[in-house]
């Protein structure tokens, strides 16, 4: 699916089926794009969601929310979606790759 491929900026959101339990599957479509800026996992599962947010090639990911970041987090991508990071260590993109992980919080 070529959306699914193509790093869009703007209102777009990809949202793909998947067979239960089949998460190695949903991360090899994830990681097969060429771009890896950001990405986010909705689950009830939260240790699911840790596990898949270890393995997306992306620079940030964020749980049950999308696009809320806090300004002092490293910001970039991988692959093709940029080298080093915004506010991240200087550090060779080489020896080093940063991930963001952004969590939404249970409101009672």
């Amino acid at each position: 699916m070529y959306i699914a491929q193509e790093e869009s900026f703007g209102p777009v959101m990809v949202i793909s089926k998947f067979k239960n339990g089949d998460v190695d599957g949903v991360l090899r479509r994830a990681n097969t794009t060429e771009y890896g800026l950001a990405s986010g996992v909705f689950t009830k599962d939260i240790s699911k969601a840790l596990y898949i947010s270890e393995k997306l090639e992306a620079g940030t990911v964020f749980i049950n929310t999308y696009n809320k970041t806090d300004v002092a987090a490293p910001f970039g991508g991988f692959k093709q979606s940029g080298f080093g990071k915004d506010l991240g260590k200087l550090f060779p993109p080489s020896l080093i790759s940063h991930l963001t992980v952004q969590i939404k919080e249970k409101t009672t």
